[in-house]
């Protein structure tokens, strides 16, 4: 009997529905449900949908709940993807079949709570407004309308709510087929309720009304009250417990999240209930539910918790929300000491610079004595020998260079640019020796994992707060090598006992960085800043991101998002940040009787005081001194048991030698003013050096002693010319000085380098090989006149005598 008019209820009702989706859901993404197939308003909305949906979904909750491989094919698809940006759902309860509880079924299934900007339209009776709208499957839902579609032969029915019965009894009798109902979220003294803004009838419904939706929400929270919990962790949260039992309610103390709670409180109108997480645990996950505050937001216990750090698997379960600094983890370590005095002298160069200029050094000599070999080899000469030339280039870098060696151009020039080498080397070593004397050096603190694991017996330790939640879970799943082994490695102790370990040295600890700041400086520095503790510059970054969680789908999520963003970006919080940090140092140290006692004596030095070296910045040279003198007695062993086994062999060649020369002298003509008799010369060995005895030439009858090597030190400019001297005087040093057996052996040596090939096929006879007796003689009466000379010397006017006038008896020099 209804039929007709119901079918045309239905036809109205489906052209009103279809007005408000195409002004207030263009674009979205439209899903349809309905309890049964057979409802004249479903297929109404059905055929009158307009086009400017972006895609329709249409599903019959009884009917899905009965296949569950249906149901997940449909709810993996039924709210779009991530391209989706607006999402709508409309619900057909027009018909009384008693299966409205399927649909939240089924919207429960779906997960619509944590969408809660999802547009919700619902179309059913007048008689089940409020268990729809205030349903749990809507708890988050922050756009919900109930288009009540109101019958006046119907009686009015009874609500639970009052006042919405109040307005039925009144309206009974009034001709509006339509009644509009919007969801709240916090309007009932904060929390949710129904609100009636629109009677219209189902022909003459607006097509487009304003009010329909929320478009500004959230800037009054009518005193809602909110679950908050948190475990204490200076500067972002610290409080006082009421009890001792777990989850007791807290009274926070100045922090981070006091004074952003606070803010938000006198913002929104919004207050919080906040209780210690009875764990006090951030969560970890096992078979995919949490424990610890995460935990409490999965199961919805909650709605807002910190501080806590994000995790993917974390994100998961709930909503994140980055509302202050990352505070990261550093390495306490004891303060760097001053480095040993001793190595001073070397440290003002790196080791590869040494090493370098030790190589070059080689390097220079060897070239040089190249060239000069070379040159030698054309055009002969004077030939330089190695250790010459590598002795004349440490000289040069020691600014005390000996005689140039070089013999041509192309020496003179290698010489030319290693002096000014070293005089950039020199130059830059005296400056920055002054450096490092006047400024002392520090040993490195460690400053990352791997200073830790480079240094021998060294350990280090860690909170066992610290070690869970966030922090647990990136030493545990780190790929890196080293992050394993400080895991592996690593101690739990309490704070006071590593702070005793670190000062006991060999130890580091691991700390948040604002959190062992405030510690230091309250309790553990002295009134002039000095600590005995080390702060590691850079922190090591743990987490990426640190702030408060969410339950999933939270409503006020994006508003509480949006004020902590303007609090970022006009400085506030790193501001808020510093200024707790300094003002919990002077709580703590006014409370210690910081002020008027120093925790710590003021030992330390100050690296800005003026600094006069003593004995303990040249400690080094010293111990270079005593290095050398124990050096230079290894030598003179070394020499003693060199001389030891060549000295005989010297002594029997030298007899032979003696012989022969006597010999000689007594068969050569005698010359006027000549001493018959040779100068007898036989040299000993001892551990000071060689020891010649003979007859001194102005007093044959007496006897002397001379010290070669005294002689040496003292005439060591004329060094070069004197063994040749010696040995045309007949005092054959040369021989024995340079390990020489014999002298005819040597001047053959010389005659076959200066011979080509052929011509050394016949040698020589000994007479006839330089220097000859010609020359001998000449040389003994040059021996003989430079005596007046040397006895004269010290006159002004002294007489020059020349014996035969043609001043061929004048000193010449001598090279053999």
């Amino acid at each position: 009997e209804m039929g007709g008019p119901v079918e045309q209820v239905g036809v109205d009702v489906g052209v009103m529905v279809g007005q408000v989706v195409e002004h207030h859901l263009t674009g979205c993404h439209l899903v349809l449900i309905t309890t049964t197939q057979h409802s004249h308003v479903f297929s109404s909305i059905i055929r009158l949908m307009s086009v400017s949906v972006e895609a329709i979904v249409v599903a019959e909750a009884g009917w899905v709940s009965q296949d569950q491989l249906t149901q997940d094919h449909l709810l993996k698809g039924l709210w779009g993807d991530t391209r989706t940006a607006c999402r709508a759902l409309i619900l057909d309860v027009t018909t009384s079949n008693n299966n409205t509880h399927l649909t939240f079924r089924l919207a429960e299934a779906a997960e619509l709570w944590k969408m809660p900007e999802t547009r919700v339209v619902v179309v059913g009776g007048t008689e089940e407004v409020e268990g729809i709208l205030l349903h749990n499957s809507f708890r988050n839902i922050v756009h919900a309308l109930y288009l009540a579609v109101h019958f006046p032969l119907q009686a009015p029915l009874l609500y639970r709510n009052t006042r919405l019965r109040k307005i039925f009894q009144q309206e009974a009798s009034v001709s509006e087929r339509v009644w509009v109902y919007r969801r709240c979220l916090y309007c009932n003294n904060g929390e949710a309720d129904v609100q009636l803004i629109h009677k219209r009838n189902i022909t003459s419904f607006p097509q487009y009304v304003d009010d329909l939706f929320y478009h500004e929400p959230f800037h009054n929270f009518m005193g809602h009250k909110m679950q908050f919990s948190t475990v204490p962790y200076f500067p972002y949260m610290d409080y006082t417990r009421h009890s001792e039992e777990p989850g007791t309610i807290v009274t926070v103390k100045d922090s981070l999240d006091a004074r952003l709670l606070s803010t938000f409180a006198t913002k929104l109108n919004i207050s919080f209930e906040i209780r210690e997480q009875p764990e006090r645990s951030w969560g970890l996950q096992k078979d995919g539910r949490f424990s610890g505050m995460v935990g409490q937001l999965q199961r919805e216990e909650i709605d807002v918790s910190g501080p806590m750090a994000t995790l993917a698997e974390r994100i998961r379960v709930m909503e994140f929300l980055s509302a202050y600094k990352v505070d990261v983890m550093s390495i306490v370590s004891l303060k760097p000491t001053p480095l040993p005095q001793h190595l001073s002298l070397i440290r003002p160069f790196a080791g590869e610079l040494w090493l370098a200029l030790l190589v070059s050094v080689v390097a220079w000599g060897a070239t040089l004595w190249i060239l000069q070999r070379a040159w030698w080899f054309v055009a002969r000469g004077r030939g330089v020998q190695f250790n010459t030339a590598l002795l004349y280039g440490w000289g040069a870098l020691l600014e005390k260079p000996p005689p140039d060696p070089s013999i041509n151009i192309s020496g003179q020039l290698l010489v030319g640019w290693w002096l000014v080498f070293c005089l950039v080397i020199t130059t830059g070593f005296r400056s920055s020796l002054i450096a490092h004397l006047t400024v002392q050096g520090k040993s490195p603190p460690p400053e990352n994992f791997e200073d830790l694991l480079a240094r021998n017996n060294w350990k280090w330790g860690i909170e066992p707060w610290l070690l869970s939640g966030g922090v647990l879970l990136y030493f545990s799943r780190h790929t890196d090598p080293v992050v394993k082994q400080i895991y592996r490695e690593i101690e739990t102790v309490s704070l006071a006992e590593a702070l005793q370990k670190v000062k006991g040295g060999g130890y580091s600890f691991l700390a948040v960085n604002f959190k062992i700041e405030v510690e230091l400086a309250s309790y553990h520095t002295d009134n002039y800043g000095q600590s005995p503790f080390y702060i590691s510059k850079k922190g090591l970054v743990l987490i990426a991101a640190f702030g408060w969680g969410f339950r999933k789908g939270a409503p006020f999520y994006q508003r509480f998002r949006q004020l902590v963003l303007q609090l970022e970006d006009c400085g506030i919080i790193p501001y808020w940040t510093e200024e707790l940090q300094a003002q919990r140092v002077k709580e703590n140290r006014a409370a210690a009787a910081m002020e008027t006692r120093a925790a710590v004596g003021n030992t330390l030095p100050d690296d800005n005081a003026e600094v006069v070296l003593g004995l303990n910045h040249l400690q080094g040279a010293f111990y270079l001194l005593f290095l050398g003198a124990f050096l230079s007695i290894l030598t003179l062993l070394a020499e003693n048991v060199n001389h030891s086994h060549s000295s005989p062999q010297a002594n029997n060649n030298y007899s032979g030698k003696q012989e022969k020369y006597k010999k000689e002298a007594s068969k050569s003509p005698r010359v006027p003013g000549e001493i018959r008799e040779p100068v007898e010369c036989t040299h000993y060995e001892f551990a000071n050096g060689i020891v010649v005895r003979g007859h001194d030439m102005a007093t044959p009858q007496s006897q002397a002693l001379t010290n070669i090597n005294d002689t040496a030190l003292k005439h060591h400019a004329i060094i070069p010319d004197l063994l040749a001297a010696h040995e045309t005087t007949g005092c054959n040093t040369v021989a024995a000085f340079f390990r020489i057996v014999s002298m005819t052996g040597a001047r053959l040596k010389e005659w076959y380098a200066k011979v080509s090939k052929s011509m050394a096929a016949g040698a020589p006879k000994e007479e006839i090989l330089p220097p000859t007796n010609e020359t001998f003689r000449e040389n003994v009466e040059r021996a003989h006149l430079q005596v007046p000379k040397r006895r004269n010397s010290l006159e002004l006017d002294r007489p020059v005598p020349d014996p035969d006038g043609s001043n061929c008896l004048s000193p010449t020099t001598v090279f053999v």
